[in-house]
């Protein structure tokens, strides 16, 4: 059963570690740590993910910056409350991970594939050069009755295809995870810049029930 779950959110990343490791939370005795990880894009600029990874599976205590690793697991989302609210915080939930020599070519090196739900209705909308995007937020399931919520967005046909989804419908996506920057508004006189993280969907399909 968990392993049929396992396959609605899979993810594939190859990059260069870019932080050093910070401690996340434990379960049952196992600690779980947080690392940045600079993923290449087509484009040559970089996005950067990232990723919660088990003691048990890299020495942890140990600066890997600078070294290039593969890993895949799941995107995962939870809620994180600060300043009075829930704010959802997106991480690769690593399973396997290796060291590799380089970085391999580009257009594998960030691969997501997603099986989930509408939760809400799609956003569809034009940038002034008239670009069509549509936000969609996708619930996928876990097991023992958990779901992680995924903001995804589409470009184009795809955008236009999403704009007439409905909340509750079944579709998959296959995309790669990519890094934004914005700036959060906490005070009249104080600003924050945050990265958010999101889902660049480059094919999607409804899945018929």
């Amino acid at each position: 059963m968990s392993d049929k779950i396992i396959e609605n959110n899979q993810v594939t990343i190859m990059g260069e570690v870019a932080s050093k490791f910070t401690y996340s939370h434990e379960v049952f005795g196992e600690g779980f740590y947080m690392v940045d990880v600079l993923v290449k894009r087509l484009s040559n600029s970089d996005d950067r993910i990232p990723l919660m990874i088990s003691e048990r599976l890299i020495d942890v205590t140990q600066d890997f910056t600078g070294e290039f690793i593969m890993v895949s697991g799941q995107f995962r989302s939870y809620n994180r409350h600060e300043e009075q609210k829930n704010r959802l915080v997106l991480s690769v939930f690593v399973r396997e991970v290796e060291f590799i020599d380089e970085e391999l070519d580009g257009a594998k090196t960030n691969h997501i594939l997603l099986e989930g739900y509408i939760c809400k209705k799609p956003v569809y909308r034009k940038t002034p050069l008239g670009r069509e995007i549509a936000d969609l937020l996708l619930a996928v399931n876990r097991p023992y009755g958990k779901s992680d919520y995924i903001p995804c967005i589409c470009w184009g046909r795809n955008a236009r295809y999403a704009s007439g989804f409905e909340v509750g419908e079944h579709v998959q996506v296959l995309g790669r995870i990519q890094s934004r920057e914005y700036v959060k508004k906490l005070s009249d006189t104080e600003t924050e810049t945050r990265t958010a993280y999101e889902v660049s969907v480059s094919k999607l399909e409804c899945m018929e029930e």
